[in-house]
């Protein structure tokens, strides 16, 4: 039987991240975040994520939010202490963004998660992650797409203005 040797292992993990990295476009980010971490704790998205009125976004956590936890977890790491900089300084976090719908597109998250979709729908197994990445194709083909599959209406106005 043979043996073991942890730097192999941690080889292959850093080989294995490498590989996903260009199987997948993750975008840099200003600190290391891992929703795996977080939702073994257990949280869950809506103890981070807020949905604002009218709900077309949501709502990535100010650092104070984080802050919250991170003032006595983790508190004498260099990332956290770079967050906790953010919080003091009432600053957001300036995260890469991962998703970006076009200005003329109107998205509600709020009326997607009350059609029923969890947020994996669009956005991956997220609890499984040490990084994001765009998952679902959000061009109007792949919108159109979705709508056709789940019976959601696909005339113009339903997510464009009426520009006349």
């Amino acid at each position: 039987m043979g043996r073991r040797y942890p730097a192999a292992v941690t080889l292959s993990a850093a080989l294995a991240s490498a590989l996903v990295a260009q199987v997948h476009h993750i975008p840099e980010q200003p600190l290391p975040f891992s929703h795996k971490q977080h939702v073994a704790l257990p949280l869950s998205c809506k103890d981070c994520h807020s949905n604002p009125e009218p709900g077309e976004i949501e709502g990535i956590p100010a650092a104070s939010k984080c802050m919250a936890c991170h003032f006595s977890i983790a508190k004498d790491k260099p990332s956290i202490q770079k967050l906790k900089s953010y919080a003091d300084l009432k600053q957001p976090v300036p995260w890469a963004r991962v998703y970006q719908i076009p200005s003329y597109v109107d998205f509600s998250h709020r009326s997607h998660l009350e059609a029923g979709f969890k947020c994996e729908k669009c956005h991956g197994s997220v609890e499984e992650r040490e990084a994001l990445w765009k998952e679902t194709d959000i061009s109007m083909g792949g919108c159109v797409a979705c709508h056709r599959q789940n019976k959601a209406s696909i005339t113009c106005t339903y997510c464009h203005e009426n520009r006349q």
